[in-house]
């Protein structure tokens, strides 16, 4: 019978095949190493431009996560919000309604320009009516706003105490808004005080002076 030789594998000689391959190696040539030198190296370089590319998508990655996730905080915030709106709509609209009520009550105490005249009238009448002696009632300068004019009105009068205050009270029930503004009490003669006041009444603006206030307004298109 026929003996199978056996070839043992003389590692110390491939080592040194692999070794040799690695010595004496150019870095400034790398074209000239041998084959498994230069394809370590490619292979080495490749993964290097992969995993820095794998980083600079995921930093790019993170940034655009993070804002995404504040998007998404702002989103849910809006939403309930909204659903709130949504769920006390009814009630909302109750609301509206009430505050139109109210507004058009106010409106209704601000007198026209015709009414004026009787308004400077009424605040007269509720001096006298209280016994007060009128040293001063000066109307000044209109001071025009956006919906409405204010008319300052310097006042003096002179009376007894009780009187000045119910004249006051007058004031704040008149059926118009009148309000008395950098009041001042001193003594005056024979037991009488003196009250030096700025009374402020209110009326609406006619259509002509709302468009001439707005077409003086700042951003006013001309």
């Amino acid at each position: 019978m026929a003996k199978i030789s056996k070839n043992p594998i003389d590692f110390a000689a491939i080592q040194g095949s692999l070794k040799s391959q690695f010595t004496g190696l150019d870095p400034n040539d790398p074209p000239s190493w041998p084959a498994l030198p230069r394809y370590l190296l490619c292979v080495a370089v490749a993964i290097f431009v992969i995993v820095a590319l794998w980083f600079l998508w995921l930093s790019s990655s993170d940034e655009e996560l993070t804002a995404e996730k504040a998007k998404e905080v702002q989103l849910k915030e809006d939403y309930t919000k909204k659903l709130a709106q949504a769920v006390n709509l009814d009630a909302l609209k109750k609301q509206r309604e009430q505050v139109q009520q109210y507004v058009t009550q106010l409106e209704k105490q601000l007198p026209s320009k015709a009414e004026m005249d009787a308004l400077l009238s009424d605040i007269n009448q509720a001096g006298l009516g209280r016994s007060l002696q009128f040293e001063l009632f000066r109307p000044g300068q209109v001071s025009v706003k956006e919906y409405y004019a204010e008319l300052p009105i310097a006042v003096r009068v002179t009376g007894r105490y009780h009187d000045i205050g119910a004249f006051a009270a007058d004031i704040a029930n008149l059926s118009r808004i009148v309000t008395l503004n950098n009041l001042a009490i001193t003594p005056g003669k024979e037991g009488t005080l003196v009250m030096d006041t700025t009374a402020k009444t209110f009326r609406y603006l006619d259509t002509e002076e709302v468009a001439l206030q707005r077409k003086s307004a700042p951003g006013a298109k001309k």
